[in-house]
Formats: structure tokens, sequence, C-alpha cells
């Protein structure tokens, strides 16, 4: 899908040569020639980077910036002629990604408007991942980037055998895992018959996270077939 970009300028000649070369790479522009119909834009429209010019009427491109900032995490490039240090300084500590002085290079602007995308769709992903690397199971949550455990809020040690029973139970909530996939999945060994390892685990894990382990609601026996961990509604709230 193309991205879109909002241009911020009250200098027509300026936003129809950027939007030339920005179709011509495929990405759909949206415009505004003050603040205020640009802040509009931003909450009628799917943005993913404004090019932003500092000097424009209404409200003006810093006080934008910062309203931006508030709501938006979006990439920001402030385009103005004001060029000296002080103004490149005053915009990168109100929250732009990256200043580009008037007059400027439209394939100068093109290859920082891509290199921000880019970065941009790498963080939300590296985000997307760290969000998927936890499982949370009512007051229950797994962190698997530090593999500790945690019971509203306060870390729970687990050994390593622990964390491993522990985390293909709470993936699948409701799934009866057998004493076989148990073994094969969670701790890559063969299984032994009759081995009482997985009731040993079992037991530890029961110690840590149950309020009374010889009742409990999370992790479930399910005779003659294995366990399984609860699932969200069969929790009591």
């Amino acid at each position: 899908m193309s991205k879109t970009i909002l241009i911020v300028d009250d200098d027509l000649d300026i936003v129809n040569l950027l939007k030339l070369y920005l179709h011509v790479e495929g990405y759909r522009t949206v415009e505004a020639f003050d603040g205020k119909s640009a802040f509009n834009q931003l909450k009628n429209h799917i943005i993913d980077l404004v090019i932003l010019d500092i000097m424009i009427p209404i409200i003006d491109g810093y006080q934008l910036l910062q309203m931006i900032r508030q709501e938006y995490k979006i990439p920001v490039i402030l385009l103005s002629a004001k060029n000296q240090d002080y103004d490149k300084i005053t915009g990168l500590k109100l929250g732009a990604d990256d200043y580009i002085s008037k007059p400027f290079s439209p394939l100068e602007v093109i290859a920082r408007i891509q290199a921000h995308l880019r970065r941009s769709y790498e963080f939300n992903n590296v985000v997307s991942s760290q969000l998927n690397a936890q499982i949370r199971v009512g007051d229950l949550l797994l962190s698997q980037q530090e593999c500790v455990l945690y019971i509203k809020e306060k870390a729970i040690s687990l050994s390593a055998r622990e964390y491993q029973l522990l985390k293909l139970l709470m993936s699948e909530p409701g799934r009866v895992f057998t004493k076989k996939q148990i073994f094969e999945r969670a701790w890559n060994e063969h299984y032994i018959a009759d081995d009482n390892a997985i009731m040993v685990q079992i037991s530890r894990l029961r110690e840590k996270i149950e309020t009374c382990p010889r009742n409990p609601i999370f992790i479930k026996t399910i005779r003659g077939l294995g366990y399984r961990f609860a699932k969200k509604d069969e929790l009591i709230p």
C-alpha cells in the first residue's frame, strides 16, 4: 500500500513541485496551506509522514509540530527558509525528525522521506514484535524477551524448564497437551513413558502462580490426557 504524505506550506509552487515528485515515486499526497487546516487533515486522513514549513499562517510550524507530537508518532520533516543553527536546533528539540533548508533539491527531499519511512516501518515492526513477545492470561504476563513471569507486575523467578513449560501452555489456552507433546515441544526431548518430570514441574509452577495450588485455576489436569491452561473466560474476574 502506498504511503500518504502531508505537505504543509503556504507556497503553492513548492506544494505542486513536491506533489509532482512524490506522485512519480508512487506516494499519495494531502495538502494544507496553514497550520489549522493541516491539523484537520491529520485527523481526517491516515498520514505516514509530514513535510512541514515553519512560516505558515494561523498556527506556525513550531506550534503545529508540538500539537502533532502530542498525538502522533509519525515522522515530521521541517522544510524552511529559516536555516540558522538556532532554527534547526529548535525544530529538532520540538520533535522534528529532520530539517531541510530552502532552497532544496526535490530528489534530496524524496531520499530523506524514503529513509524516514523505512526507519518508521522498522521501528513499528520492532514494537509489534515486542508486543507479540508478551503472553497475557488473566493476571499473568509472560515476557518472552526477558524470560520472566509477572503476576500483577511482580516478577516471579522461573527455572528454564518451568519457563518453557509455562510458555507452551499459555501460548494456547484451552488446548490439552499430552506428556509426549510437552517433552517434544517444550523441552525438545524424547518422551520417556511414566516419567514424573512433568508432574514435578507442574507442581512447582502451581506453587508459584496459583493462589491455592491444590485447587488450581490456571493449570488444569485433564485425567488420562495431560494438562491445559485455562482460557480467559474461565478465570474469575
